[in-house]
């Protein structure tokens, strides 16, 4: 194990019957997966210090024409609550946020055909003229290469857009069959080719899932170079078709995390809610295994509550203040500190 961890840190990646390897004797010794965390967290400090980047969320609609087995706002989930928030309702989120030292905005939200190129342009150029020191994400699915044009044009800087699983039979039973893992690569590649810094990721332990799944997870991002990583565990929602599977856990996640962080020392790696969500220390273990980055909500409280992909999530019931406090205050009792920038990908820069 250990030999395979010191070449994976020499060399940034392995053959996918190592990584196999590596995933299913991780239980072997205790020991080898927290030498494994510590030079994961090494190598991230060697990169960004003790800095933990933050990033303002706003989930500003949960609608969703796609109807993807595990998630709670599914198109067929006939349970959720559905909202959106009005353009001027976007913009108070990032001034509060903006007060709390928020240089990057993420604006997420389910594939809602209402959210039209120009409604989205006209959104990030608003934000951006307001803020024109800030970064600004869109997660927003998929869409056409000319409209990832146009937001790009308007000003939006990054696009987070997991590609859940890289194996093409694995996406199928997951997906509905009008949605395809070609469609969704090809989107990130016409999202990389535009210029924008692109976000993929995975979920650990998801339905179905084998530890080749995952080798060939981490040799397509290897391929594809993404800007940002963002996995984090499968948690079940018990409106959806796999209410009765079994989440993942946190123990693979942050092996996940760790061995992403030595493929790729300056990725910007996300310590999600999910992480947090099956474990009250969660985002903490994440971020000393490796990660770097945490995403508070800037969700109006009255709607946190709504945008629920899967079952328990945290900080639904917290205004923004709380949230960004307590981020502060968990960040600090690890040794980590948040800072107001935008943190971009280290070497980036818009042409």
């Amino acid at each position: 194990m250990r030999e395979l961890i010191d070449r994976l840190a020499r060399q940034g990646t392995l053959e996918k019957e190592e990584f196999v390897f590596l995933l299913s004797h991780r239980n072997d010794d205790p020991g080898d997966r927290e030498y494994l965390y510590s030079l994961a967290r090494s190598r991230s400090i060697e990169n960004y210090g003790h800095d933990i980047y933050l990033r303002g969320l706003i989930e500003f609609t949960n609608y969703c024409r796609n109807d993807c087995y595990y998630c709670g706002i599914r198109a067929g989930n006939t349970k959720a609550e559905r909202y959106r928030l009005t353009e001027d309702q976007i913009m108070d989120c990032c001034d509060a946020g903006y007060g709390f030292g928020f240089r990057t905005f993420v604006l997420q939200g389910g594939e809602d055909p209402w959210f039209t190129d120009d409604k989205v342009c006209h959104m990030v150029s608003r934000i951006k003229d307001r803020y024109p020191d800030c970064a600004i994400t869109l997660s927003l699915g998929e869409r056409e290469k000319d409209s990832y044009q146009r937001f790009y044009d308007a000003g939006a800087d990054r696009y987070l857009l997991r590609h859940e699983t890289a194996d093409p039979e694995h996406y199928a039973r997951l997906h509905p069959s009008d949605l395809s893992i070609e469609h969704r690569k090809q989107c990130l590649r016409d999202l990389k080719d535009i210029g924008f810094q692109i976000g993929a990721g995975f979920m650990v332990g998801s339905p179905y899932q084998t530890y080749e799944n995952l080798a060939d997870d981490f040799l397509y991002l290897k391929e594809l170079q993404p800007h940002m990583i963002g996995i984090g565990p499968f948690i079940h929602h018990s409106d959806t078709p796999f209410r009765d599977c079994p989440d993942g856990t946190l123990e693979m996640t942050l092996f996940c995390l760790s061995v992403l962080r030595l493929m790729f020392p300056k990725v910007l790696l996300p310590a999600t809610t999910a992480l947090g969500t099956i474990d009250p220390l969660g985002r903490e273990k994440g971020v000393q295994a490796g990660a770097n980055v945490v995403m508070p909500s800037l969700s109006p409280k009255g709607v946190r509550g709504k945008y629920l992909l899967y079952d328990g999530k945290i900080c639904t019931g917290e205004e923004a203040a709380e949230c960004h406090r307590c981020m502060e205050m968990r960040m600090e009792r690890i040794g980590y500190h948040t800072v107001s920038a935008r943190g971009d990908y280290k070497g980036w820069s818009r042409e």
